[in-house]
């Protein structure tokens, strides 16, 4: 279960409310561009009985997104790997969405200190064995740290030169560096806080920070030499830290983001909307983040 963050000023677990909460008058500031890995509409799981704005709220990673919902919805068709009219295209959106289930995790977990895996000597060349070894490595810093759960995220990237591949990882919490060094033991180990990101940034926009380098080493996953190989993920988390989400309808992007401001008690600090994108084609749809 994702853990809510605990400073002051950041949106933790959602208050154990109604989900439908009354329509709220917030001063919302100045609609911004979406960050790197948006995707524009949340899909709603079930035609409403009447039209109008489906919401998912990430209360723990202090975002949401959604989209209008009309009655008639659009006719949708499975397309298989690979198959798609524009590949270079279905593999940008896929980089993009992946992207956003990173960022949401990286904050719910408050994920703020990202680290670098190397090999030493001419490298490891094999995704499956980079693979093997990263599952050892985390293996290795449970047990260091007595057995207990540990969030983090890791991204594999290949080297520019041929040395093959090394790993991009994230954790929330202090890992005394010996320990790193002794779970990783096949080359050279980097790792900092982002702690320097300016007066009043928390953890939330640490963890988000971590996020956005992360999701340009996913994002090459898509084109890369590993991007065909069948049965690989593109990035890995620890498992039982996904963030939760809470579905919510409204009349309105006001009505909607209220309820969600209501939920987390602030307004929120960016807002996005598609009615600012001139030519968008899909649904009307809506971002939102708070805190951080």
């Amino acid at each position: 279960m994702a853990r809510g963050h605990r400073e002051t000023g950041t949106p933790g677990r959602a208050a154990r409310r109604a989900r439908h909460c009354p329509p709220h008058n917030h001063t919302h500031q100045r609609p911004v561009e979406p960050p790197v890995g948006f995707v524009s509409v949340v899909v709603p799981v079930s035609v409403p009985s009447v039209p109008g704005w489906s919401f998912s709220l990430y209360p723990s990673a202090g975002e949401g997104g959604g989209c209008f919902v009309s009655l008639r919805q659009p006719e949708r068709s499975y397309v298989a790997r690979g198959r798609a009219k524009d590949p270079q295209r279905a593999a940008t959106e896929a980089g993009k969405r992946a992207g956003r289930r990173l960022r949401r995790y990286c904050a719910a977990n408050g994920l703020n200190r990202l680290g670098t895996l190397t090999y030493r000597g001419e490298g490891c060349h094999s995704p499956q064995q980079v693979r093997a070894d990263i599952g050892a490595f985390f293996r290795g810093l449970r047990s260091g740290l007595s057995g207990e759960a540990l969030a983090y995220v890791w991204v594999p990237e290949w080297h520019k030169t041929d040395h093959g591949l090394h790993v991009h990882f994230a954790v929330g919490q202090y890992v005394p560096r010996g320990l790193i060094d002794a779970a990783w033991g096949r080359g050279f180990v980097h790792i900092k806080l982002l702690g320097d990101l300016g007066v009043g940034t928390g953890v939330l926009g640490e963890a988000r920070r971590a996020a956005g380098y992360l999701s340009k080493y996913v994002s090459k996953t898509f084109t890369g030499p590993s991007a065909g190989v069948p049965g690989l993920h593109r990035y890995d988390v620890a498992q039982g830290f996904q963030p939760e989400s809470i579905r919510l309808h409204g009349r309105s992007p006001d009505h909607v983001i209220g309820q969600a401001s209501e939920l987390l008690g602030m307004a929120p600090a960016r807002r996005w909307s598609s009615a600012g994108v001139v030519g968008w084609a899909a649904p009307p749809a809506i971002w939102a983040q708070w805190g951080g």
